[in-house]
């Protein structure tokens, strides 16, 4: 009975895995046709639509973009998820679980709803349609991802560690220095990566606030209002590429530190 039920649960994963992984992998294989139109039979293989994509200036535009903000606002999100997790860890203070859930509300307001806010308030400082406009947004949306990482890394810490450093005559920096930060080291890698990952991806709130500074997602949606290209499939695979390595190696940190 045991084991019948172990192969359900397996076949139930396997259908799961290919209902979101199917269109994926169908416009991955549709990028490397020779046909304009996505039909069965198909063509011949080509790279010919890679290099159509990346032959025009305002790709690799988007990309760079991209790539710029996904850096700039994994950075800040990591510090600003690290430090809310490990003032959560380290001091207790009045109105607590209200400071824990306003730093974990970005992702559960509606992206449209966060996009014209940021778009009305990036407005008002004179940074809408700017990368520092975006990097600002993406910095807001990423943080609780990074935050709740990190504080899953420090709820597994003694508290006596750093206090054993502080009785041996290190100061504070230097007992978050060379404790606190090494412990969390696997915790901080994995949000970068997990954060840069979602930066890359998002297209909601970058259609808001982005103005002519269009990232990748952005500039996918524009290619696909005026007809079906099959660069759209080019830009998607390099696009999903990119993010999927990065949350595999958010993945790979996260277990690492499970495993410790």
């Amino acid at each position: 009975m045991m084991r019948k039920s172990s192969i359900l649960f397996q076949i139930y994963l396997v259908a799961i895995f290919a209902f979101i992984f199917a269109p994926i992998i169908t416009s991955m294989i549709f990028s490397f046709n020779s046909d304009r139109f996505p039909t069965f039979p198909l063509g011949h293989f080509t790279l010919h639509w890679y290099e159509t994509a990346f032959a025009r200036p305002e790709v690799w535009l988007a990309f760079r973009n991209s790539a710029v903000v996904a850096l700039a606002a994994a950075f800040l999100s990591t510090i600003l998820g690290f430090a809310t997790a490990y003032t959560d860890f380290r001091y207790g203070f009045r109105f607590k679980s209200a400071y824990l859930a306003l730093a974990l509300l970005p992702p559960t307001i509606p992206l449209v709803i966060m996009g014209l806010a940021m778009l009305a308030w990036l407005g008002r400082m004179g940074l809408s349609g700017t990368l520092v406009g975006i990097i600002i947004a993406h910095t807001v949306m990423g943080a609780p991802f990074a935050m709740a990482i990190c504080r899953l890394r420090l709820q597994s810490m003694d508290p006596a560690l750093e206090a054993a450093a502080w009785n041996l005559g290190a100061s504070q920096w230097s007992a978050m220095r060379h404790v606190v930060l090494p412990f969390c080291l696997p915790a901080l890698i994995s949000a970068y990566c997990l954060t840069a990952a979602v930066s890359f991806d998002e297209f909601i709130v970058s259609w808001f606030v982005s103005g002519l500074n269009k990232t990748v997602p952005v500039m996918i949606l524009e290619i696909l209002q005026g007809n079906v290209d099959p660069q759209i499939n080019a830009i998607g695979t390099v696009v999903f590429m990119t993010s999927i390595s990065l949350v595999i190696v958010a993945q790979v940190m996260i277990f690492k530190k499970s495993s410790q």
